[in-house]
């Protein structure tokens, strides 16, 4: 298999490449990574020594290519599909840029902060940083619940790359921040999760989802 993705299943960003992949049915060997066992670990450090994934290995170009956007762009140009996640036109390809980096930084980055502050200990909770955290993602909802009025997808019609960033944090959101008071964005959600690559990746993270602390 050339096509090696280090992952694991409960991750929000692993799910975003997975989406991808799902997409255009390209075939890849998933790695999991269990960053609490030495052994996995380690083994996860030769291949990536900043040990965040997603990591996706190339063998046969022999490339290393981390960060979820980077791996998406990377399989478009290398490993193309039927479903286009980046527009050939420069000024569309801009715009779900655009949206990919607004989904990761005022989406997927917050609601990471107010899941995994959950796993902290009693004595190590950053009450501040969640609340900002929170507030961010109010600020967000109300900016796509504006910005989704007429839309299907992230940009318009068409499903893209956008759409694989934004799927896993609005998923994760009933445990996060609600979407309460949010209909546009709420009901995008659900067009996201009846999507049949992401649908299959939440199928595989299932046994999994128990881990994740809702409150």
């Amino acid at each position: 298999m050339s096509l090696l993705l280090y992952m694991h299943p409960l991750s929000s960003f692993c799910h975003k490449v997975l989406i991808a992949l799902y997409e255009n049915d390209t075939p890849f060997e998933p790695r999991l990574v269990r960053l609490d066992d030495e052994a996995s670990r380690e083994d996860f450090r030769k291949v990536w020594p900043i040990l965040r994934f997603p990591v996706l290995r190339d063998e046969a170009r022999d490339r290393t290519v981390p960060e979820s956007s980077i791996i998406i762009e990377y399989l478009a140009q290398h490993y193309p599909g039927r479903t286009a996640l980046l527009p050939a036109d420069p000024q569309a390809a801009l715009e779900v840029r655009e949206r990919d980096r607004f989904f990761d930084l005022y989406l997927h980055v917050p609601t990471q902060k107010v899941i995994t502050d959950r796993l902290r200990p009693a004595d190590g909770h950053d009450t501040i940083g969640v609340a900002q955290a929170r507030t961010q993602l109010r600020t967000a909802y109300a900016l796509l619940e504006q910005a989704m009025g007429g839309r299907t997808w992230a940009t318009g019609d068409t499903f893209s790359m956008a759409d694989c960033a934004a799927a896993p944090p609005l998923f994760y959101a009933d445990w996060a921040e609600p979407l309460d008071g949010f209909p546009q964005l709420a009901a995008y959600r659900q067009r996201l999760m009846a999507r049949p690559s992401f649908a299959r990746a939440l199928r595989e993270a299932e046994p999994y989802l128990q881990y994740v602390p809702k409150a």
